[in-house]
């Protein structure tokens, strides 16, 4: 915990960002950081609450009132040891988790939570300025090879923890560049590349190896991946975007968000994209009110966009917590994304009928109302209306990994839902020496869930290799600080 009397004392106060006039202009980081006296204040808020349901709303298990109160105390350094213990990266959560430890802090019950996320973020970059970063092998190398196909979130944590054990680490990846959707699925606005390079750099000159533009199955086969190596874990992500089924898809102007962002994010980068899909001086419509849609809208704000509209098939949330959502369950409240604030319309209960266009172009989005029936969505009779559209982006969300020749070649067998179906403690596949962690395994999550499957995936390979575990579980681990 932090100062007894903190929680009293002080309120909730959360690191002013950037002027809405300021950030739009340009794609550095919208969030400022805080100073020491802040930082130690938000901490000291850390209430001797017995119970920390704050740990148990993280998926990593977070010994979130041990840092918090080494902050408090001026014990940065103990406070990182304590942290890094448990997540790898904290300067990629305290920037881009949504956070489900503060939704579960016992000051939420009645008052602001704890500023968890902030903390941990000051807690990194602390970490970072003042050298206390490390990553090297903890054990003599063991001659075993871990393959990992994917280097996102998930594929980097089970490559440091790897490595850690002693085993030697590759880790593929089919783009230019190493970092999955940290790389060009989140907007620089919201996690600056330096942050991610840094780390990549950090873990090279550890030791890990890494080998861009290889498209497993594509310009690599499976087979040769496998045999490459005495195990393979396959962190590939979900990127098959939920597409949109209706009259008028075809028309020119609709557009996936990844492929909207990920080229904003190569041209910040410095790369010149040939016709780049562009919201400037358009009109533009985003099906899908959650992150990637928020990301957008962003994006959409700092390109220029005439008019931006955001559409969200279900009804507003309400403003509080209803009977059913207690405490410390994640809230479905209405919420503002900082991509929200910039501007643009929301319109919730609204479902797509059609498209309509002019000469092959997309002028128009044709939509109706639509209420909860009986377990189901129905569309409100009489409340078709047409929104002018020049650019419709899908944010719909992810179905899936893809997972083209996996099957054939390798006999890795997928769920129901076109996940790869791996056992949810060894993290296995059907194929013999095959792992499969993260959104590739348990469906499009969270970036503190991805780790924690990276982690624990990364336990079950090393107890494979070795016979044993030398690696201490997530949750729980009795680590010495």
């Amino acid at each position: 915990m932090g100062k007894p009397t903190g929680f009293i004392q002080w309120e909730r106060l959360l690191v002013p960002r950037r002027p809405v006039e300021e950030r739009t202009g340009d794609y550095a980081e919208i969030e400022r950081m805080a100073t020491p006296e802040h930082a130690r204040q938000q901490a000291g808020r850390c209430m001797d609450c017995g119970i920390p349901f704050c740990q148990q709303g993280c998926p990593l298990g977070n010994p979130i009132p041990e840092f918090n109160d080494g902050v408090y105390r001026g014990d940065v350094e103990t406070a990182f040891r304590m942290l890094s213990s448990t997540n790898n990266f904290p300067e990629f959560t305290g920037r881009l988790c949504p956070a489900p430890c503060e939704a579960a802090c016992t000051l939420a019950i009645a008052q602001g939570a704890v500023t968890i996320e902030q903390v941990e973020k000051d807690i990194a970059e602390r970490a970072f300025r003042e050298g206390w970063v490390e990553l090297a092998a903890h054990r003599p190398p063991t001659g075993k090879s871990v393959g990992i196909v994917g280097s996102g979130p998930a594929g980097l944590a089970a490559a440091e923890q790897l490595l850690r054990a002693g085993h030697a680490v590759t880790v593929y990846e089919r783009d230019d560049r190493v970092g999955g959707l940290l790389r060009y699925g989140i907007p620089d606005f919201k996690m600056a590349r330096s942050v991610l390079d840094r780390r990549i750099q950090l873990m090279e000159s550890a030791g890990v190896t890494f080998v861009t533009g290889c498209d497993a199955g594509v310009s690599h086969s499976w087979t040769s991946l496998r045999q490459a190596h005495d195990a393979l874990l396959l962190a590939l992500g979900s990127r098959r975007p939920r597409d949109l089924s209706v009259a008028g898809r075809e028309l020119s102007g609709v557009v996936f968000a990844m492929d909207f962002l990920e080229q904003q994010n190569r041209v910040v980068a410095g790369d010149v994209v040939a016709e780049q899909i562009l919201a400037t001086d358009k009109r533009v419509v985003i099906l899908g009110g959650g992150d990637t849609g928020s990301d957008c809208l962003g994006t959409s704000h700092r390109q220029g966009a005439a008019s931006v509209t955001q559409v969200e098939l279900m009804p507003a949330p309400p403003e509080a917590r209803r009977r059913g959502n207690p405490w410390p369950q994640w809230p479905m409240v209405f919420s503002t994304s900082s991509s929200q604030e910039e501007g643009g319309e929301r319109t919730f209960a609204f479902s797509t009928q059609r498209l309509e266009g002019d000469e092959g172009r997309l002028t128009h989005l044709v939509g109706a109302e639509v209420t909860m029936g009986e377990g189901r969505l129905e569309v409100v009779a009489g409340t078709e209306r047409k929104l002018e559209v020049d650019l419709l982006i899908l944010a719909m969300g992810f179905v899936g990994p893809e997972t083209e020749g996996l099957s054939s070649e390798l006999g890795v067998e997928l769920d129901a839902r076109g996940n790869v179906a791996a056992d949810a403690e060894t993290f296995a596949t059907s194929a013999d020496g095959v792992f499969a962690a993260g959104d590739a395994r348990r469906g499009q999550s969270l970036i503190v869930w991805a780790i924690s499957e990276g982690r624990e995936a990364a336990r079950a390979i090393d107890a494979k290799l070795m016979g044993e575990p030398s690696i201490l579980p997530t949750r729980g681990a009795d680590t010495p600080f």
